[in-house]
């Protein structure tokens, strides 16, 4: 599809006004709902329309009344870190009947309502889309039984649905993600890492039960994100006898001196059969055949609550302000659509092509045909499984190919969240390819003092959810020491490298590619995982451990803000982490409902912190009581935390007072987020697979020689794709002087957060406003998605 001409949305000239707009929640809640809603009624406002809130979902539009009210700026306020939907859900008989959806239509007429913005799962986003069907004929009813007058019917002659999926179960095809599954695994995560602990000090089994009676994507996310042992889905039964391959699977761990076992079972998991296979089920099983210590957590409910994540409430705000110009910009042609996330950005898909690709999922489980529904909930579940089974199954040494092949790994820069899940997975994939792995400590400056060691399948055995870096990492470039790194690269016989780091290892990979011109040892397949919570490597829209740091910063600006509540007015001014990148303070100002985010991509100057100090005290002045303000470390050498802080306290004297954070390294530290051990683990699996592939390449005559630009990469997440990008390549698009790309993907969410805390700024759209359709099998590159 043709890319659009960039179009700029102006305050001025995009106008929502005369139109109705209506948002309710239905079906089960979760988290990062509300975060939508808040976003819906904002952009909602902010275009000129008016914005109704739908109480208690289709049953609150069935029975009207106090159930539908107009929403004001200031009612979505303090909502966005709270869980669950405010406005309340319930599942609703009577709109299932065609007599609940007159009544539902004589509602939303009376308020003049012709655009809903639907938040829920499959169930409740066809029935919109039958509402959506029926509108004519239901107004035409209407106005036979004198409930309305004739030219209503021309006057709200087409409804208009966007809908957007609000579902733990992340069960809805057409988007890589629904809104609350990444909050929700954070909830099973913080879980599991709990246990592990008890587990191991008294050498137990657990089996613990998580959500998913149709869809066993939690299940096998949070196993992946655990390094469970075994993980029972309904999509894909395990092969007959599974229960002795489990069984010989728990031993063998035991044996090589683990203390525990972690079994996940989705709540619908079923055998080949059709059989369900409880969570008791397979206690008794471990009992009855190993007699070890085994106990059950059911964790039932506690995933729906809880605060929605950074990611969960980015997500949702986005959703919500691109389903505000899709109702803008439909017509009476235009069907229903739903909002979807593909890869790193957003699209919007016929609603009915989503449903029914999800119904055909269903249908394929219920005929058996189990590895056609892995194939319909897309690539990204289908990638799930296989890294599941290639890191926690291990192959008999008789089984596994003899590449003798020595891949090297290390860590190079800060650390970050996530770089143990990237080294564990890059040394299991590489010893299923049948190479030799060998771990590097300290980074380079470990490699020339010769700290390199091999490295087994069992060493790397819970290094998925520790933080930091288990290897260890520093700065050090290669420069300086590349004789000594070629000297021990021959002693080691070392064929490829994979670097896990941030910028430095961007300049290592970019150095060793220079000294190949010298040393022939650096001729060889050479690959890097951008790592850093700064989010500042070129050639990717994302790095491991930024989430995970952004996590760190919307809890403590949680915290911060709670602690003014019942006090006079406050704002708080807070500095983050990043370098000269301003991705921390943007995207965690989005997600913490910040007022103004100081960045050194977006210069400012004296008078825009003025106005920025007269918009809070505007605020203020309406009722609200806590301000935000985020500043990256580096946005301006003059306008420091301080400045800032005493700047506001003096022009706000009399208003509000003021505080200050800095929030330091716990940005760095920390058990990483859901989000970065699947990110990491899948990036990794998929660089050592690029590697395996180059090694075979680039043998000839008894040793392997790769010295094209082709054979040293980056991996980065473009856009809707995963792509290996030549470092040279990437040379043009750097900005050395401040370590951060040259055009940085984040800068458009800026707006985003300037209009939800109202304002007047302009907003590029030249991504949205492109219906596209459900593709069944994207090509393999295009799997984006890795991350979740």
């Amino acid at each position: 599809m043709a890319k659009p001409e960039s179009k700029k949305i102006f305050f001025e000239n995009l106008s929502g006004a005369g139109k109705a707009i209506a948002v309710l929640t239905s079906g089960g809640d979760a988290q990062g709902m509300n975060a939508a809603v808040r976003a819906v009624v904002r952009m909602g406002l902010y275009v000129g329309a008016k914005v109704y809130f739908i109480h208690e979902g289709y049953q609150g539009m069935v029975d009207g009344g106090e159930n539908i009210v107009e929403a004001s700026w200031e009612s979505v306020s303090s909502m966005l870190q709270v869980g669950g939907t405010v406005i309340g859900s319930a599942r609703c008989k009577e709109f299932r009947s065609h007599e609940g959806r007159l009544k539902a239509a004589l509602n939303l007429v009376k308020q003049g309502i012709t655009n809903l913005c639907v938040i829920g799962g499959d169930g409740s986003l066809t029935g919109a889309n039958l509402f959506k069907e029926e509108w004519s004929g239901l107004l035409a009813e209407l106005v036979e039984q004198g409930s309305i007058e004739a030219d209503a019917v021309s006057k709200y002659s087409a409804l208009h649905i966007v809908g957007m999926v609000g579902s733990i179960d992340n069960d809805f095809c057409g988007t890589d993600m629904t809104i609350g599954t990444d909050s929700a695994l954070h909830r099973i995560i913080e879980v599991v890492d709990a246990i592990m602990t008890t587990a191991q000090s008294h050498q137990r089994t657990f089996v613990l039960e998580v959500m998913g009676r149709h869809c066993g994507y939690l299940a096998l996310v949070s196993a992946l994100a655990c390094g469970a042992d075994w993980v029972l889905i309904p999509e894909m039964p395990p092969e007959d006898g599974w229960e002795d391959k489990m069984c010989r699977k728990l031993s063998a761990t035991r044996s090589r001196g683990t203390r525990l076992n972690i079994i996940i079972v989705a709540e619908g998991a079923i055998d080949r059969h059709g059989t369900p296979i409880t969570s008791g089920i397979v206690k008794d099983l471990v009992v009855k055949r190993l007699g070890f210590d085994t106990r059950v957590t059911i964790l039932g409910h506690v995933q729906r609550g809880g605060t929605p994540s950074a990611f969960d409430r980015v997500l949702a705000s986005r959703m919500g302000v691109e389903a505000v110009l899709a109702l803008l910009e439909t017509t009476a042609n235009t069907p229903a659509c739903v909002v979807s996330l593909c890869g790193n950005q957003l699209v919007r898909l016929p609603l009915m092509e989503c449903v029914q690709m999800t119904q055909e999922v269903q249908r394929a489980m219920d005929g058996k045909r189990f590895e056609e529904a892995v194939k319909l909930r897309g690539r990204s579940f289908e990638n799930n499984l296989k890294t599941y089974k290639l890191l926690a199954h291990r192959k008999p040494e008789s089984e596994l190919p003899t590449s003798n092949f020595n891949v090297a790994v290390l860590n190079v820069g800060a650390p970050a969240a996530g770089m143990n899940a990237a080294v564990r997975s890059a040394v299991r994939v590489g010893i299923s390819e049948g190479h030799k792995m060998f771990a590097v400590s300290d980074g380079f400056e470990g490699f020339y003092k010769g700290q390199i060691r091999e490295v087994k399948w069992a060493d790397v055995g819970g290094w998925t959810g520790q933080g930091g870096s288990l290897l260890g990492t520093k700065r050090t470039l290669p420069a300086k020491h590349v004789d000594k790194i070629a000297e021990q690269m021959r002693e080691h016989k070392i064929n490829a490298l994979l670097i896990v780091g941030g910028f430095e290892a961007f300049e290592s990979l970019l150095q060793l590619c220079e000294a190949r011109a010298t040393h022939e040892e650096f001729c060889i397949p050479m690959c890097m995982l951008p790592a850093t919570i700064s989010n500042n490597v070129p050639g990717t829209d994302l790095t491991i451990g930024a989430d995970t740091a952004l996590n760190a910063i919307v809890e403590t600006c949680d915290r911060i803000k709670q602690s003014a509540s019942g006090t006079k007015r406050r704002v708080f001014i807070i500095e983050t982490m990043g370098g000269y990148c301003g991705y921390l303070a943007s995207v965690g100002g989005l997600a913490a409902g910040a007022d103004a985010a100081y960045i050194f991509e977006e210069p400012f100057d004296i008078k825009d912190l003025q106005a920025n100090v007269e918009h809070l005290t505007q605020k203020m002045k309406t009722g609200i009581q806590r301000g935000l303000v985020l500043r990256n470390e580096n946005c301006n050498e003059n306008y420091t935390t301080d400045f800032i802080y005493q700047l506001y306290s003096e022009e706000g004297r009399g208003v509000f007072d003021s505080r200050k954070n800095v929030l330091g390294h716990m940005q760095q530290g920390g058990a990483p987020s859901p989000f970065d051990r699947n990110f990491g683990t899948k990036i990794s699996a998929k660089a050592m697979q690029w590697v395996t592939k180059k090694l075979l390449e680039t043998f000839r005559h008894g040793r392997v020689f790769a010295n094209t630009e082709d054979s040293c990469c980056l991996l980065g997440m473009r856009r809707r794709a995963l792509v290996f990008q030549p470092v040279v390549d990437l040379k043009g698009e750097t900005d050395f002087v401040h370590r951060i790309p040259k055009e940085q993907w984040w800068l458009k969410l800026r707006p985003l957060m300037k209009i939800l805390a109202k304002y007047k700024t302009s907003y590029d759209v030249s991504d949205s406003g492109q219906l596209e359709h459900v593709v069944r099998d994207r090509p393999k590159e295009s799997d984006a998605s890795v991350a979740m």
